[in-house]
């Protein structure tokens, strides 16, 4: 690469006679400026800066995982990428107390002046939820009428166009799918978790059947229906065709291959080669957690500044961010393998010639 010998400015390399000069509060045209209104215009164009920037690292994890073979020096920049995605969230949650400074007097200034512009056109973050895996049909009925309905014809077919390719979420799919650790020769994990499981379970029905005495029929009844329930969790997880079944209820996403294999990387996450899978799929759920808690703040803010009004967007307001918050999450199905998680005691060992893969072996010098 060709350095260049002309000094660089600091403005001028970024651009900031231009940055700065795009905040027009729309008020000043119509009287007095709002005061407030460079400050909510600040903030959302920060808010766009950073998800640019989720962007550009969600891309570069993106093209990683499309390769055919992931290899170890990749994964470790996938995670350190998906690390600074959660430092940039806890930017996008410090700005929410910000524009808390605004009062309810202080918004209504210039709130009339927004209609019917509102955060559903923000198209970089419709594009971050694309990219991780929450696709318009996934939605809720009332959500996907926002989705796109808000949206200009250009905007629209940009959303349209990346939902055609692969999410986040299928290609880490792909991923746990390519991992061999769980089968070795004879060795089949899955049925040694299975007679796991069944001693678990079986210790749980003795421990209710022998407090019976202390029971009351209601309470002997619940548990008994509850460890039911649990079993038929367990079976939904270890039979492929309950498993798909939860898939097309919407209940699930990944699929059973790809769900054991990451409960595998879970439950061995301290074998030296599963350290960094398991670095990275917890990621994925603090990125999760870490959207659904900034669009539950929005919602409080949205309340704290609007009450029950209606949203410049045409929403139900909070009512409507309340229920995003809870049903625009993509990586429940990482969350929910915590239902699956064994005690350490019962954790089925591993055959030598699998533990051998998972460690780093290195031979001692010879003299």
């Amino acid at each position: 690469m060709n350095r260049p010998t002309e000094p660089t400015y600091y403005g001028d390399y970024l651009d900031l006679n231009t940055l700065l000069s795009t905040q027009n509060p729309k008020s000043a045209k119509y009287g007095e400026e709002s005061h407030d209104e460079t400050l909510f215009i600040i903030v959302h164009q920060v808010y766009e800066l950073w998800f640019k920037q989720i962007l550009h690292e969600m891309h570069s994890i993106a093209a990683y995982l499309k390769a055919p073979k992931l290899e170890d020096d990749h994964l470790a920049t996938i995670v350190a990428r998906l690390d600074r995605i959660k430092k940039i969230q806890s930017l996008l949650l410090d700005q929410l107390t910000v524009m808390e400074s605004m009062t309810p007097m202080d918004f209504l200034e210039f709130r009339d002046l927004l209609v019917p512009a509102s955060g559903f056109q923000s198209v970089q973050f419709r594009e971050v939820e694309v990219l991780m895996g929450l696709r318009t049909h996934n939605r809720k009925k009332v959500d996907r009428e926002y989705f796109l309905g808000r949206l200009n014809q250009q905007d629209r077919e940009r959303i349209l166009k990346i939902e055609e390719e692969k999410s986040l979420l299928e290609l880490i799919q792909d991923w746990l799918e390519r991992m061999p650790f769980a089968k070795k020769g004879n060795f089949d994990f899955w049925k040694e978790y299975e007679s796991a499981v069944k001693q678990m379970l079986d210790s749980d029905e003795a421990i209710i059947n022998n407090n019976l005495a202390t029971l009351s029929d209601i309470q002997k009844e619940a548990q008994l229906e509850n460890l039911q329930a649990t079993k038929r969790t367990f079976d939904s997880l270890l039979d492929e065709k309950l498993h798909n079944e939860q898939i097309e209820k919407g209940k699930r996403k990944l699929s059973q291959k790809g769900t054991l294999n990451a409960l595998f990387i879970m439950l061995y996450r301290n074998e030296p080669m599963l350290h960094l899978p398991y670095l990275f799929l917890n990621s994925l759920i603090d990125i999760d957690e870490n959207f659904t808690t900034w669009r539950y703040r929005h919602a409080l803010m949205a309340h704290r500044l609007l009450g029950t009004k209606i949203g410049t967007g045409g929403s139900s307001g909070h009512h409507y961010l309340k229920m995003a918050a809870e049903n625009n999450r993509v990586y429940e199905d990482l969350f929910n393998l915590s239902t699956f998680i064994l005690p350490k005691n019962l954790l089925p060992s591993l055959p030598e010639e699998v533990k051998k893969n998972l460690h780093f072996y290195f031979e001692s010098k010879k003299n």
